[in-house]
């Protein structure tokens, strides 16, 4: 136990290490103190509330979770080893701040509400208890609506006050430190109430859900002795991440990085497959040929799964991980279905289906700009066709711009004999097929796209100092294929025939997905729609490799998503951190305000373009995709 002392001068003095830890606090340093048993002293950095947790001899307690979620905790497992540092760290909180509260987390023994066969499941015990003093009232009461309304799936939480003094250990902490106390304690929902066994995404509903509301207590608490400013409870999280998280973040990134996707997916005799097709006057399905896969699936899974996400004492990382996990998982499954009918499945699973307005959406798009259909492939000798040499020497001069202004914007450019035409990034490299042919006015607005959009929250991500922002989120490439939609129309280059393409990827997914063959969904494009026999054939293929890959609906869908989120006043500079999707904007705005992600450090170069807020305005003020066209 740990013990004041009295030092030479007859003053109060503690053990050495406690000094250095006060010290640490005065001096706004973080602290993390491991003890005997487990227990451990975290102080992300000086704030006036601590959350304790006492073991108590009890081992994997969602208890201990949650008190090791916060950005300031204490977990020992007897409450007289906890009362002198408790004395001791409030001591010195309280004189910085004016104000110190102690949150007290722990459970109930039993669930006495439900058993195993239940034939229905009722609602949850959390008890809520606080000193007398206005503020703890007042946190206590925050703590209560923010419980109440956080409902745990399948369970509802039944919120009791109680009286802290028929808490034995809540009474203890009031009393024998002064300082003001709520204490919360609620059923084990998460265990199976015979056997003790885990329910494990029950458990981290609930830890997430009392976390939360535990920062809303200390939100109130703040507020109420006005010990801080304010911006919304969020930023009372943590604003740095423990050493479990980086070790997980490398492993992770090691997953990602050894396998190529796209490539892997990829076609490398596109050339030769559309002439054997022409050849066969479009009625023989095309015959792909693919890389070898340069990766072991299942050693790669065994790695995956062998990530630990236990010691993250954060809900919010350790949620986005489980998502990447999941997806990886995902990714590596399909490619090794590759060329079997299981890979469009897999590729349901990953993209998901064409929805019904989603599908409305693109034929609206192909029927209104019919008259622009163009079913004529021949570019190679309009004057104002741009080769691949050309939009390399483009895409190195947009690249040079990025890095005078970010010396980490390091991109490579890669040539590639084994790309259908066109541009491809993949990691921090920039690929162009040598088969290239475009529109020479179309360049500078494809590079923004794969430049200003896809290496820029690339290397955006690369600088936040966990990879997984720049490899991406789960579910991330939707609203990133959006935003680089949305990227050529803010460089004025968004036309009738590119966003007919867009469009037309949507159907032709539909065509694929609902089983047709290859034959009929090129006839669909080349006939209904009226695209040239090659454009037909390369929006196909994009369609139909690997056996079926379900992901060009996405650039529309993203965009739609994308122009829903600023015709609602959404901003457009967290996207630009890294590679996020739709549903990860809120956590991205959260990781922000506690002070873990950074602004980005460069931002695209077509926000800069003359007309670009005028444009940003017309989206903001609700923008349909066909009035993007620049004429």
């Amino acid at each position: 136990m740990t013990t004041p002392r009295r030092n030479h001068r007859g003053a109060i003095g503690y053990p050495q290490w406690l000094e250095e830890i006060l010290d640490c606090i005065r001096a706004d340093k973080s602290v993390r103190k491991d003890f005997d048993n487990g227990g451990r002293l975290h102080i992300d950095r000086p704030l006036p509330f601590l959350s304790v947790h006492i073991g108590k001899g009890r081992d994997d307690l969602a208890a201990r979770d949650i008190a090791a979620a916060n950005a300031s905790y204490l977990i020992v497992d007897d409450i007289n080893e906890a009362l002198p540092i408790i004395a001791a760290v409030g001591g010195v909180l309280r004189a910085r701040f004016n104000a110190f509260l102690l949150l007290d987390i722990d459970e109930f023994d039993h669930d006495t509400l439900i058993t195993d066969d239940a034939p229905y499941l009722p609602p949850f015990e959390i008890g809520i208890a606080s000193t007398s003093d206005l503020a703890a009232r007042k946190a206590a009461l925050a703590l209560a609506e923010g419980a109440d309304t956080g409902q745990v799936k399948f369970r509802t939480p039944h919120v009791d006050r109680f009286d802290l003094k028929a808490d034995t250990q809540a009474a203890t902490l009031a009393e024998q430190t002064g300082f003001p106390v709520v204490a919360v304690r609620f059923a084990p929902i998460y265990r199976q109430p015979e056997s003790g066994s885990t329910y494990p995404d029950l458990r981290e509903r609930l830890v997430a859900n009392i976390f939360d509301a535990g920062l809303k207590a200390f939100a109130a608490f703040v507020g109420a002795t006005q010990s801080l400013k304010l911006t919304t409870h969020r930023a009372l999280g943590r604003k740095a991440f423990v050493d479990a998280v980086s070790r997980a973040d490398r492993s992770m990134d090691d997953v990602a990085s050894s396998f190529d996707f796209l490539l892997a997916v990829t076609p490398i005799n596109t050339d030769a497959a559309w002439q054997a097709f022409k050849a066969g006057k479009f009625k023989q399905e095309p015959q792909f040929l693919y890389r070898p896969l340069s990766v072991q699936v299942e050693a790669e899974k065994r790695k995956l799964f062998s990530v630990a996400f236990d010691r993250f004492e954060d809900p919010v990382l350790y949620h986005l991980y489980r998502e990447k996990q999941q997806e990886l998982d995902l990714q590596l499954s399909l490619i090794s279905a590759r060329e079997t009918s299981r890979f469009v499945e897999y590729g349901r699973a990953l993209y998901g289906p064409v929805e019904p307005s989603l599908y409305r959406a693109a034929q609206d798009i192909l029927a209104k700009t019919a008259t622009f259909a163009d079913d004529s492939d021949d570019i190679e000798d309009d004057p104002q066709t741009a080769d691949c040499d050309e939009v390399e020497a483009a895409a190195r001069a947009m690249i040079a711009d990025y890095h005078r202004q970010y010396p980490g914007f390091v991109a490579e450019i890669e040539l590639r004999d084994d790309l259908p035409s066109g541009l491809l990034v993949s990691g921090e490299r920039l690929l162009i097929s040598r088969q290239t042919l475009m529109p020479r006015g179309r360049v500078h607005a494809l590079l923004s796209h794969e430049i200003g959009v896809h290496l820029l929250t690339y290397f955006n991500g690369s600088a936040q100092g966990l990879r997984l922002f720049r490899s991406g989120l789960a579910g991330y490439e939707g609203m990133q294929e959006g935003l680089a939609v949305f990227s050529e129309y803010m460089a004025g280059g968004m036309t009738v025939g590119r966003l007919r393409l867009i469009a037309a990827r949507v159907v032709a997914c539909s065509s694929m997905l609902e089983g047709r063959p290859f034959t009929a969904t090129y006839g669909m494009l080349a006939e209904e729609h009226g695209f040239g026999p090659l454009a037909a054939f390369h929006l196909t293929m994009r369609l139909y490799r690997g056996g079926g890959l379900a992901k060009d609906a996405i650039y529309l869908r993203g965009l739609l998503e994308l122009l829903s989120h600023l015709k609602s006043g959404g901003a457009l500079d967290p996207f630009w951190m890294g590679k996020i999707s739709a549903s990860h904007f809120r956590v991205m705005q959260e990781l922000s305000l506690r002070g873990l992600l950074k602004a980005p450090v460069i931002r695209p170069a077509f926000l800069t373009h003359p007309q670009a807020q005028t444009r940003l305005d017309k989206a903001r003020a609700g923008l349909n995709p066909l009035d993007m066209i620049i004429s």
